[in-house]
Parts: structure tokens; sequence; C-alpha cells
């Protein structure tokens, strides 16, 4: 089976379905609507899919009171383990989707693959919704039940591309780019539906991750390529970070970057929701 690394279109999944080789996540999440995504699961999925849910298997919230952030890292342990139930093992194709723009969560999943050291790993290129579109098929109800497997854990995963607020902030002070991926008028601190403080990281800059797409799919390899290019500048690819609201449209960046050929960024994992609780931190508002 050829190794899919960022971006598999629904047309190319569909024949690898019932491989014994290939796995299928669904991370459909609702920030805000507890259980949403599991429940679209059960009403339909792609078929031979597991549901992997935002907030109890690719979150940690007993860190939550820790400065990490609405959707806190997990613990590789616990990671693994999951990872193991589903049937995961190194060497197997992954592929993982979500609603639509890989966002919520797909992304997040992809990047947590990635830093662990799984480099056969995808997100369905248009979601679910382009499953949906192209009228293939669909399954209802629960997962099947699968073998579940042993994932070992390595040396977990990889720290030197997962930032906190500490760490964050001598980056910048360093030189280094950080980049949010909220929507506009977030940045700006104008609106800020989820979190308590409005406004962004003081020397941040604001690309929002919907500019990655286009028509539902991602931006090809070299529209992304020249567009992150233009915004980085003579800065590389490994002295950029990438945050939003609470380190998971984030990943949509890194994951853009990958398909253009420009690895090597990191996460800063507690993001806006983390960065904000220490009241002393700074707070920016405006463009």
């Amino acid at each position: 089976m050829t190794a899919w690394t960022t971006l598999i279109p629904p047309e190319e999944l569909l024949p690898l379905l019932g491989s014994d080789d290939l796995v299928v996540l669904d991370a459909r999440a609702d920030v805000g609507e507890p259980g949403a995504g599991r429940e679209r699961f059960l009403e339909a999925h792609v078929p031979g899919a597991r549901h992997a849910d935002l907030e109890h298997d690719l979150s940690d919230h007993d860190h939550e009171l820790e400065g990490q952030g609405r959707h806190p890292w997990p613990d590789a342990a616990e990671f693994v383990a999951t990872l193991g139930g589903w049937g995961v093992s190194p060497t197997r194709q992954m592929v993982v989707y979500d609603a639509g723009d890989g966002a919520l969560a797909a992304a997040r999943l992809w990047w947590m693959l990635q830093v662990l050291g799984h480099e056969r790993v995808a997100v369905l290129d248009g979601g679910w919704a382009a499953w949906q579109a192209a009228g293939f098929p669909q399954a209802a109800g629960p997962a099947p039940a699968t073998p579940p497997s042993r994932y070992p854990i390595a040396q977990g995963f990889d720290a030197t591309r997962l930032f906190d607020a500490g760490r964050v902030q001598r980056h910048l002070r360093e030189g280094g780019m950080l980049i949010d991926a909220r929507a506009p008028e977030r940045f700006r601190g104008e609106v800020e539906p989820l979190d308590r403080v409005a406004g962004h990281v003081p020397g941040a800059l604001n690309r929002p991750y919907s500019l990655n797409m286009e028509g539902g799919r991602f931006k090809s390899a070299g529209t992304l390529g020249r567009e992150f290019r233009a915004l980085l500048g003579s800065t590389p690819a490994r002295d950029v970070v990438v945050m939003c609201g609470s380190g998971v449209t984030a990943c949509h960046h890194l994951l853009a970057m990958a398909h253009a050929g420009m690895p090597g960024a990191a996460l800063f994992t507690g993001s806006w929701s983390g960065w904000i609780n220490d009241p002393s931190r700074p707070v920016a508002t405006g463009a």
C-alpha cells in the first residue's frame, strides 16, 4: 500500500477500505456540544471507521487546571493505550477525517500521531462532506469489533515540537515566529466566544486556518507553499510555532505546511486559552 502522510482524496481512500493495513478514524467534534460527534458517527460514517473523541481521546482534562488550556495535551502512555484499543500499530496506514475542513479535529489527531513518530497518517481531504458528496458507501451504528493491538510508547511525544507558554515567551524573545490560526476578529480582540479574555499574544502574526482551503479542499501544495513562504519570509519552518484557541485548529497549519513540503514547525499546545491562564502574561489587541 502506498504511504499517505499528509492528505488523501476520498477517491483514493475508497479502494483501500477493508484492507488489513488500514485504520480509519472519525474525529468529528462539535466544541460546546458534548457528545455530538459521537452521535453523528453512530448515524453515519465511513465503513469500518472508529470514533475518536476530541474531549476524551485527544485531550486530558485532568490537566486543565495546570495552564494547559481548554484541550490539554494528553499523556503519551494513555494515548498509545487508546491507539491500541483502536487496533492501531506503528506500521499501519491511518486515515482520519472530520466534518469537513480538518480543523475539528482530524488535523489534531494527525499531529498527535506525527509527534508520536507515526508517519503513515493522512487526513481525508474534504472530510466527511466530500465523502458524502461523492456518494461513497456509509455505515451506521457502533464501530466493528477489532482485536486490540500493542502500540509501543518508545520515547513518547517529540517534546521539541510541543511548546508551553514559557517556551513560547522565550521563542519570541529569541526572534522566533508565532502564527495564530484564529479568525481575524478573535485575533484583534473584537469578539471572543470561547475564552474569558480577548486578544492575542504580543508579537504573534495572524493567518486564519481557513485560508488553507479552497472549495472545501486544501489548496494545492504549490499554492500553500507560496503563501506560507510569503508569510515566513526568511524564517525557516523549524523556527515557527503555531497556535489557536486551544491547540486544535492550529494543527491545520501544521498539516498545510507539511503538505506544502515545509515540515518542522511546532505547536503551542495550550494556545490562547493556556496563555491567559496566567493573568501576568501580556495581551495585545488590534491588528
